[in-house]
């Protein structure tokens, strides 16, 4: 059985995917943002080892976060980056003063990566609008500015760069769909379940996902993502400028 972290687990497809994990006999455990949200999240998934809490607009509880993970419940088989925000929230600053949708889509997930004790599989939750997104870096590697679309090319920009310099985990991204949940909206038309079927099938390595990193999937299946998010030198610029923004820097081995 496998030991699964997630991030962003108190509703939606978090919640849904951990459950269904529980349901299967493997150990889970959750993440929110604050104190309720925990609450939220144990109501919401019985049988979840445990529920950490912390506000990943703060570099310095996302450290915290990563090394409370690793020391009372790790190591782990797999670590799934599924906290994010949504439109609007890039123009609204964090506990670092820095836009809450960048900080939470993006720096946070590398941050976790890169600090973190390397699982056997990394899942990043990416979104087929990243086709609409620019990868925002300027010719100094900085970035300027996100959208939603953006982060989510980052996102699978991230996973990408993790397979290239960590041959031994299996780093891959996802596209859920246009789901039903509270991001979604209640005139979504994709397949939830579907969308978790996804989402377990990376998290134990199974099926399409088995041996495989480095890719992108949507409905259980290998796809292709946007043209730069496969570009390696825009890859190791991004982590470069994560790195800079956040103090952590990553090791290749």
């Amino acid at each position: 059985m496998a030991r699964i972290f997630i991030t962003g687990s108190s509703d939606g497809l978090g919640a849904l995917t951990a459950r269904r994990l529980i349901s299967q006999g493997h150990t889970v455990v959750l993440h929110a943002r604050n104190p309720q949200r925990a609450g939220d999240a144990s109501a919401a998934v019985p049988g979840a080892a445990a529920v950490l809490v912390a506000d990943l607009t703060s570099v310095k509880e996302t450290l915290r976060l990563a090394s409370e993970a690793d020391a009372k419940h790790g190591p782990f088989d797999a670590v799934v980056h599924n906290a994010g925000l949504y439109l609007g929230m890039e123009r609204v600053p964090g506990k670092d003063g820095l836009p809450s949708l960048f900080q939470v889509n993006v720096l946070a997930p590398y941050i976790l990566a890169a600090t973190m004790k390397k699982p056997k599989r990394l899942v990043f939750v990416s979104s087929g609008l990243h086709r609409s997104g620019r990868h925002r870096l300027d010719r100094e590697g900085k970035l300027v500015g996100a959208g939603y679309s953006d982060t989510k090319l980052h996102d699978i920009m991230l996973a990408n760069a993790f397979a290239r310099r960590w041959g031994d985990v299996q780093s891959n991204s996802l596209d859920p769909g246009w789901v039903p949940t509270k991001m979604g909206g209640a005139g979504a038309t994709d397949d939830i379940e579907m969308a978790v079927d996804t989402y377990v099938m990376l998290v134990l390595g199974e099926g399409e996902a088995k041996g495989k990193t480095g890719r992108y999937f949507r409905d259980s299946r290998e796809a292709t993502p946007a043209k730069d998010a496969l570009d390696e030198r825009l890859q190791d610029r991004l982590l470069e400028e994560l790195g800079k923004i956040s103090g952590v820097k990553l090791e290749d081995e």
